[in-house]
């Protein structure tokens, strides 16, 4: 006869509440991580990390496949020199040896087809503080799959930004993995400008330090579908992380984004805002933000925030906030999220002092995100976002386009 398992239920010490392990399984106890294919099912609309996503149209990124290479990588100063070698180390180095796949394991099945799709990883080590940002370009130049592992690890007391910057035509499966030493504060900043057809799936996995602040900040302007998640955890407590996103959406393109922040040390922070905006039938934009704080994590201060903003009729908007507390012992822990057209009072406040509907729009649009491209803190490329985002307000006025930007008859 088999004998049956009982399920063993931790209870808790009434003298240290927080002692224990809560007795139901939080979201990331839940998920696997692994390097090996077995361990993750074929995703499917079934499944929930996958709901919102159209995965008949990257089914590409679910089976293993031999990467072409035709991804260039680039690693320079902003204005294109070498850097300082004292500085950056800017190496390459085959995968799992002294940097790749170091912070946690593969999460979900397009990671770990990427994972071993990947032939090398490409390292950036910052060792010492930074005048100027470090620019990593990659560069697509064809519609044959290829797979990029990067790993950023900065040591501990750096100050240091970095732009990871995505342009040209690609299929491209990315790994990011991101380490931040003790009492270090780094910045880094990710744009996705992909010319029309690009498909980009990612997955970022980072590692806050002790003491450490991150200000880790995702641009997509560009692709057919890009869907990246991002899963964050702490190496000790004070650190503190600071998740931004601006995406804009145009027609028949899906932009996805799924945030996991994970507080499994005392007093720790973190914000977590994204900002979408929307234009065109069947654009459609998906955020889905975790947060989850555990019973180790008191003193512990969470926010996620997610604004949408549908410029035309047929856009759709998904956003989920999720929040997870096994720990009763913190600061605060919250989270918002909306769809939402024009606020009617500021177009009428815009156009009460003599400026066209038609530019009161454009210009509501442009505070929308500016707030959040001032935030992202990084001069050299502040003026190109914005010069990027005045480009898709541009496409949204073409004709036949159904856009609210276009003036009543």
């Amino acid at each position: 006869m088999a004998t049956v398992k009982e399920i063993n239920i931790p209870v808790a010490d009434p003298h240290d509440p927080y002692k224990v392990p809560a007795a139901m399984p939080s979201s990331a106890d839940r998920a696997p991580r692994s390097f090996s294919l077995d361990d993750f099912a074929v995703p499917s609309r079934k499944q929930d990390d996958f709901r919102f996503t159209p995965v008949d149209r990257i089914n590409e990124f679910f089976v293993p496949f031999t990467a072409s290479g035709r991804t260039h990588v680039t690693i320079s100063d902003m204005k294109g020199h070498k850097l300082d070698a004292a500085k950056v180390e800017a190496t390459r180095e085959a995968m799992g040896e002294r940097y790749s796949g170091k912070v946690s394991k593969p999460n979900d099945r397009p990671s770990v087809v990427q994972w071993n799709a990947s032939a090398e990883a490409v390292i950036v080590h910052i060792k010492h503080d930074l005048d100027e940002p470090v620019l990593v370009k990659v560069e697509g130049s064809g519609m044959d799959m290829d797979a990029l592992h990067l790993v950023i690890h900065a040591d501990a007391n750096v100050h240091a930004d970095v732009v990871v910057q995505h342009s040209g035509m690609a299929m491209l499966a990315e790994g990011v993995e991101i380490t931040t030493g003790e009492d270090s504060q780094i910045s880094t900043t990710f744009v996705q400008e992909w010319q029309a057809g690009s498909k980009h799936v990612g997955n970022h996995r980072i590692h806050v330090g002790k003491g450490a602040s991150l200000r880790h900040a995702v641009v997509t302007l560009g692709g057919d579908v890009v869907r990246i998640r991002m899963d964050q955890d702490f190496g000790g407590d004070h650190g503190d992380v600071n998740m931004l996103g601006i995406y804009f959406v145009d027609p028949g393109e899906h932009i996805e984004h799924r945030t996991m922040v994970v507080h499994n040390e005392p007093d720790c922070k973190s914000r977590v805002v994204y900002k979408g905006a929307l234009s065109g039938k069947g654009a459609h934009s998906t955020w889905v933000g975790n947060a989850l704080i555990e019973p180790t994590a008191p003193g512990t201060d969470s926010y996620e925030l997610n604004r949408n903003l549908v410029l035309t009729p047929g856009a759709i908007a998904d956003s989920e906030p999720n929040l997870e507390i096994e720990n009763g012992d913190i600061i605060g822990a919250g989270h918002a999220s909306s769809v939402g057209r024009f606020d009617d009072e500021e177009l009428f406040y815009l156009q009460s002092r003599g400026i066209s509907e038609r530019e009161a729009r454009k210009l509501v649009v442009r505070g929308f995100f500016a707030e959040l491209i001032e935030e992202i803190g990084v001069d050299a490329i502040s003026g190109h976002l914005m010069d990027a985002i005045d480009r898709r307000l541009a496409r949204s006025e073409t004709p036949n386009s159904d856009s609210v930007f276009e003036e009543d008859k």
